[in-house]
């Protein structure tokens, strides 16, 4: 295939489709794959990906691996060689758990990443067909509507009213007009090729036909693509946990430096101190914990993603616990978004076609429903419904034949401002003008007053049964105008009739919306329905009650911002709503305290969804711009999706808490036995190899499966999480000092006991400490449930994690090669049950926590 010298802009198209072997009726599947085999995926070269074996390496320039390191090199010089043997294989062990978790990460990062993805219609044989958008090939015809982002690069072929957003190419912040004309001008920039649309740009008006001429990185987005490469995002929470690692790091660095300090005083052997020293700050510095939030936030999304709430910003998981409203689209989203035409009015005055009704003539023709090849109508809901009630009148036959008769020729689009769309259709030598929209709109450009006071009032009366009410109207013109007079074609029109609609509620949206007011979150409601209409939808699904306020777009626009702040909490419905007013109810509502969830689907819900705390965009009806905007998209575009990711981002913060609460905790009673016990004359209670056993395995590995616990039974219960509460409020930083302390202490009490009795006492001081982790780790399962209750199999990963932990223990204990690793000795059977219950203390002593809070507290 070669291309002309000349530039894509200048080029006729019919040389252009000759050059690129293509045609407006597209080209085959089959010519496409060879296509795509020949010029690769249409998509931007990303980094260059670590290899993984570089990724296992780079554990090893962790701070506290090299830390550890030259813990290693120091028992070395002691002449424990053992010890040296030991650390390092547990170097190696912390690295490949590292690898693991982060491997996983950005393996699920990278799930998400393509789940994102999005599609671009094609023409393939002169069928639309939607395909991913990287397997796009030059010479494929694309159809591009508003809110579509550009897919390639694009010679445009046929445009109508088509307006792009070239701001992240060119930096001009005005939407362009672009034209499907060859431009004779050379050396123009790309700003100035009016009929080129360019990867990466946003369609903000209109619709066009264009062939592709350039994907990938043979795109004018491609020769920048190096400044595109992003970073994995970083969360708030990971960033609040990298400060707070930073500092607890510090003094913990201080205590050790402490304790070598006292063991140098003490008189005892420098290099023993300095490795017991290195070791427990190892140990104890919760380095670990930005990775393990990590690991809990992206395999949130994935399940997320399963329920079909795609994540598109990590942030959005621990973020979705805080909401406390969510205002929510009506159509498709509370409804089913399966219009069907229930009530039809038609004016029988001036048909203009001796066999078709002006009213057929305009369901029939207004709309952008097609055709398949088994001949089904296929298109947007509400057009969809227009087609269907359509051919309930007249056969298949006769509609194609009214299309052929009536060709469109022209169009004004729907916006959000006008509340109308137009069509022109070529009628002899005549043009006909079709308008259709909300009857307020339609009423406000007839030709007749008395009969737009008449539609007023007869669609107020169907809006109040739960109709959706569309008007058209139209008229004939004796030619097509100039592009500058379209806005004069919707200008005394006459009437032509009206349709009824339903779209009933989703059956699940119900019990969704009581679970939100159960959980201390508002649901509203924002449409662009009639307010009659919205109201009784509002009232059926259970969102609007008899004191709440109904306002409509008209109302809002009139009220100042001081005096919306102060109605917004009343509101649950808000009607006749444009796109942008969205953006007003956000701001009111972050003004009072709120944490916002906004729903949307077109261009002018940009704003909104970006500066709402939640943007969420219809994966199914949603443009590509809104989708861009948000941080979440819905799948299925279903309101109880949404609730259910606010039920599993609880979840997810609430076990990110748990497992920050377990290994704070066993790290605070590590420090506190290691740092206490010279103080009260007693022995060092556990040796270096011991504390960094506990911290690998009793530690880690139980922590991780934290992060899988179910649900909390009162989850949706409790009101929304303060967005700026720090995750150690609600008794947490107590639980943490109060606990490590307990454990510190039954763990100092086993080795005065032991060592009184003449028992293996260091065996038993290392196992009661790694026996009460595993019991504080079943006990923080639940803040408010006793394990029994919440049952010991409703986790199967951290009871494998505990069981293992246990076994492996045991191990330590009593197998003779593990006993001269780990310098212990086989327990009789009264020291093991003694150990056993001292284990028991800690688990206990969170489970009467449990009892106090419920019983005094809350």
């Amino acid at each position: 295939m070669k291309f002309s010298a000349m530039a894509f802009y200048q080029e006729e198209i019919s040389k252009l489709f000759s050059e690129f072997n293509s045609q407006k009726e597209g080209i085959s599947p089959s010519e496409a794959q060879k296509r795509l085999q020949k010029y690769g995926p249409n998509a931007l070269q990303e980094k260059k990906k670590k290899p993984v074996w570089l990724l296992f390496l780079g554990q090893f320039k962790d701070f506290m691996i090299l830390i550890l390191a030259a813990a290693a090199v120091i028992s070395g010089i002691v002449g424990d060689l053992t010890d040296t043997l030991i650390i390092l294989v547990i170097i190696v062990l912390n690295a490949i758990l590292g690898f693991v978790q982060e491997y996983r990460a950005e393996k699920a990062m990278e799930s998400l990443k393509k789940l994102t993805e999005t599609q671009t219609t094609v023409i393939r044989k002169g069928e639309p067909v939607p395909i991913p958008s990287h397997e796009l090939v030059p010479g494929d015809v694309v159809l591009l509507e508003a809110g579509n982002m550009i897919p390639a690069d694009i010679r445009l072929f046929e445009t109508f009213s088509l307006k792009v957003d070239e701001s992240s190419l060119t930096g001009e912040s005005v939407p362009i007009d672009k034209v499907s004309d060859p431009i004779s001008k050379a050396d123009l920039s790309p700003g100035d090729q009016l009929n080129m649309a360019f990867k990466g740009t946003l369609i903000t008006n209109g619709r066009a036909l264009g062939l592709v001429v350039g994907t990938g990185m043979n795109t004018e987005i491609g020769k920048i693509a190096d400044l595109l490469q992003e970073d994995s995002p970083v969360t708030p929470l990971q960033q609040r946990m990298k400060q707070f690692g930073k500092i607890i790091s510090y003094i913990i660095l201080v205590i050790c430096g402490l304790l070598f300090l006292g063991g140098i005083a003490r008189g005892e052997n420098i290099f023993q101190v300095l490795l017991l020293s290195v070791t427990l700050a190892v140990a104890a510095i919760p380095e670990a914990l930005p990775a393990l939030i990590t690991i809990a936030l992206s395999l949130g999304a994935g399940r997320l993603a399963k329920k079909k709430a795609l994540i598109r910003k990590l942030p959005a998981v621990e973020s979705l616990g805080s909401v406390s409203y969510i205002c929510t689209d009506k159509t498709g989203t509370l409804t089913q978004n399966k219009m069907s035409v229930v009530n039809l009015e038609s004016d029988h005055h001036l048909n203009i076609s001796p066999r078709f009704s002006n009213l057929q003539l305009a369901m029939g023709l207004s709309h952008d429903v097609h055709l398949d090849k088994k001949g089904q109508p296929k298109g947007e809901a509400t057009e969809l419904a227009l087609v269907e009630r359509l051919l309930k009148e007249i056969s298949l036959d006769q509609f194609k034949e009214m299309t052929q008769e009536f060709p469109r020729i022209g169009e004004i689009p729907f916006d959000s401002t006008r509340k109308r769309m137009s069509t022109l259709h070529q009628l002899g030598d005549q043009v006909l003008v079709l308008c259709k929209g909300a009857s307020e709109s339609i009423s406000s450009i007839l030709q007749n007053e008395e009969t737009a006071k008449q539609l007023i009032l007869s669609s107020e009366a169907w809006a109040k049964k739960g109709e959706r009410v569309l008007a058209f109207a139209g008229k004939l013109i004796p030619n097509l105008p100039m592009e500058t007079d379209l806005n004069n074609l919707e200008m005394d029109l006459e009437y032509f009739g009206k349709v009824g609609m339903i779209d009933p509620p989703r059956e699940e949206v119900k019990v969704s919306i009581k679970e939100c007011k159960t959980a201390g979150i508002k649901p509203v409601m924002i449409t662009g329905d009639h307010p009659a209409t919205a109201r009784a939808i509002a009232a059926e699904v259970g969102i609007w009650k008899a004191d709440d306020l109904v306002l409509t777009g008209a109302e809002l626009a009139n009220l100042s911002d001081e005096a919306f702040a102060n109605q917004v909490e009343k509101v649950s419905v808000y009607a006749r709503v444009a796109p942008e007013q969205k953006l007003r109810i956000v701001q009111a509502l972050q003004q009072k305290g709120h944490y916002a969830a906004m729903t949307g689907d077109g261009v002018n819900d940009a704003p909104s969804l970006k500066a709402a705390n939640i943007g969420i965009a219809m994966g199914i009806t949603g443009t590509d711009v809104s989708k861009e905007a948000s941080h979440m998209i819905l799948l299925d575009d279903n309101f109880s999706t949404i609730v259910k990711a606010v039920k599993e981002g609880r979840r997810i913060y609430d076990n990110i808490r748990k497992f920050i609460k377990y290994i704070l905790t066993c790290n605070t009673a590590e420090i506190w036995v290691v740092g206490i016990a010279p103080f009260l004359g007693f022995a060092n209670p556990l040796l270096p190899i011991h504390i960094l056993w506990i911290n690998l395995v009793t530690d880690g590995i139980p922590a991780l499966a934290l992060a899988g616990e179910k649900p909390e039974l009162d989850l949706m219960k409790r009101p929304p999480r303060p967005p700026k509460q720090s995750l150690f409020a609600e008794g947490v930083g107590y639980h943490i000092i109060w606990v490590g302390i307990l454990m510190a202490a039954v763990t100092l009490f086993t080795q005065y006991w032991a060592t009184q009795n003449g028992w293996h006492w260091q065996t038993l001081v290392f196992s009661v400490l790694a026996f009460s982790q595993l019991g504080h780790v079943m006990a923080v399962r639940s803040d408010r449930t006793f394990l029994f209750r919440q049952g010991l199999l409703s986790n199967y990963p951290l009871l494998l994690a505990v069981g293992g932990t246990l076994v492996l223990q045991l191990g330590v204990i009593y197998l003779p090669f593990m006993n001269e690793i780990f310098h212990t000795e086989p327990l009789n059977l009264k020291e093991l049950l003694f150990c056993g219950g001292m284990g028991l203390i800690v688990f206990h002593a969170v489970e009467l926590e449990k009892w106090v809070r419920i019983r005094f507290i809350n």
